[in-house]
């Protein structure tokens, strides 16, 4: 998959000095044993999701911020123009698919992301070091939105009569089909009207995606979809998952509905 590096590919590319590995562990995901937070791959910088590149106006978690914001962050991370990045999270594949989705909205395309994460990168052997907060030489990073390339909860709720795009649901099976509880307190089960579900877990393996051969046969029923594919999920973090996985095998063009089930369940009845 084209958007995708291995730990023995990166190590190679180290010395190059336009390359920015970059930490988008979600700290203390709920419902996982992450807590490795605390190491990181030697050089790399923290891409705090939720306290710095997230809309601290929304009322929903992890909205995407303004271009605004999301270029003075990252300036401040000495990320340039130039500079070719690398997302990675410590859990192998879930929130660095967010930070490659970011960029690529707000128009940098030159980011990739490490399969299998920071327990990838340790089962090589390579060198980490401890999380310790760093200062950077202001980068001149220029962020242009791609609105197209996210949609809101109007366009969701227009789709259901104009079945305009198609909505594909990361969550698991059984979230998906009410099953089981929400695992946000107090927010209710269901699914939007018309979605079909891609769990994002079913395109993994040990912490990295399963071979083209398989998630080929995931995609193949979508191959004669003409409509564009907007991905969902509970907050935007695993839909991302889908969308990254989907790149390879899928011309259609590819949204995010950055509010997800989080927003559509709060604002409808």
């Amino acid at each position: 998959m084209q958007h995708l590096i291995s730990a023995t590919t990166l190590y190679k590319q180290l010395n190059d000095p336009d390359l920015i590995i970059l930490d988008g562990t979600i700290p203390k995901v709920v419902g996982t044993s992450s807590a490795s937070e605390k190491r990181r791959i030697k050089g790399a910088r923290f891409f705090d999701i939720k306290k710095v590149f997230s809309d601290p106006e929304s009322a929903f978690p992890n909205m995407l911020p303004t271009a605004a914001q999301f270029e003075s962050a990252c300036r401040k991370l000495g990320i340039g123009k130039n500079s070719k990045l690398v997302a990675y999270d410590d859990l192998g594949i879930y929130s660095s698919a967010r930070v490659w989705w970011m960029f690529r909205t707000m128009g940098h395309s030159n980011i990739v992301v490490l399969d299998g994460g920071l327990p990838a990168w340790e089962k090589e052997g390579f060198e980490t070091e401890l999380a310790t907060e760093h200062t950077y030489n202001l980068g001149d990073f220029e962020a242009t939105l791609n609105q197209d390339a996210v949609k809101n909860f109007e366009f969701v709720q227009t789709n259901i009569s104009s079945k305009e795009a198609l909505v594909i649901d990361a969550r698991s099976a059984d979230r998906f089909h009410s099953r089981v509880p929400e695992p946000r307190a107090d927010l209710r089960s269901g699914t939007i009207e018309g979605a079909i579900n891609i769990p994002y877990s079913d395109l993994l393996e040990d912490g990295k995606f399963k071979s083209k051969e398989q998630l080929q046969e995931v995609f193949e029923p979508l191959v004669s979809e003409k409509r564009p594919l907007v991905f969902s999920c509970g907050s935007g973090i695993t839909a991302c998952i889908v969308s990254l996985a989907s790149e390879s095998f899928l011309q259609n063009p590819k949204t995010v509905y950055d509010g997800s089930w989080t927003e559509y369940a709060l604002r409808t009845d």
